[in-house]
């Protein structure tokens, strides 16, 4: 999978992006700054000046370029050709979502006070909706993907429960979305139930699935050598 400026542009211009904002916003930054929000948006954790405008675009930083390494790892290579598209978005949105995340700490830095357990639900959200409508469109691979023991030995499982976790994602995203639109207790602890069933599924499912396919292989080490 080739990667080229064309496909990384948004990707470098974001995590630029984030270390300009911590060198602009270093001076004056307290020396306390929030690292840690509870379910109610409300800073349960501060941390030094270095954790509160570094930390994030380090992580970013550290993401995307593991996100660039593993096909060059990956046994399965060859196959991320056939969805580069859909990593190369993957890639976009998981450093957008930080990228934001990073936006509304350097706003409580300059005293901007964004209700956190809004916002960030909602763009989670939006992320795991977008990732939905793509699943299904990734191939087997070691890292990419919804990865147990049975997607990994058997293509059948590996497509109908990548199709089934697209619904998944759609569903559980949505329930992000609408638990930081009401901002309520209940619909937080609803949505994060919504996300354990539907992770739970689309577990139990890849067995089911692969159980009933007459061409699926042992996964690797369950036979003697």
């Amino acid at each position: 999978m080739r990667i080229t400026r064309k496909t990384e542009w948004p990707n470098w211009l974001l995590i630029l992006g984030m270390f300009v904002m911590a060198a602009v916003s270093w001076s004056a930054a307290p020396d306390s700054i929030p690292a840690h929000w509870n379910i109610y948006g409300q800073v349960d954790r501060y941390g030094s000046k270095v954790e509160g405008l570094l930390m994030i675009p380090l992580v970013t930083l550290g993401i995307y370029i593991l996100m660039i390494l593993l096909p060059r790892i990956d046994p399965g290579r060859a196959n991320y050709q056939r969805f580069a598209s859909v990593y190369s978005l993957f890639r976009i949105l998981i450093t957008a979502v930080m990228a934001v995340i990073y936006a509304v700490v350097i706003l409580w830095v300059r005293g901007y006070q964004l209700d956190v357990s809004m916002v960030i639900p909602i763009v989670i959200g939006a992320m795991f909706v977008v990732m939905g409508n793509y699943m299904g469109k990734i191939r087997p691979n070691w890292f990419v993907g919804i990865r147990t023991p049975w997607t990994i030995s058997s293509k059948l499982s590996w497509t109908k429960t990548h199709r089934l976790g697209g619904r998944v994602f759609i569903l559980m995203g949505l329930a992000l979305i609408l638990a930081g639109a009401i901002h309520t207790q209940w619909a937080a602890y609803l949505s994060f139930a919504a996300i354990i069933v539907g992770l739970i599924w689309t577990f139990v499912y890849s067995y089911m699935v692969w159980k009933d396919d007459p061409d699926r292989i042992p996964p690797s080490g369950t036979q003697p050598g």
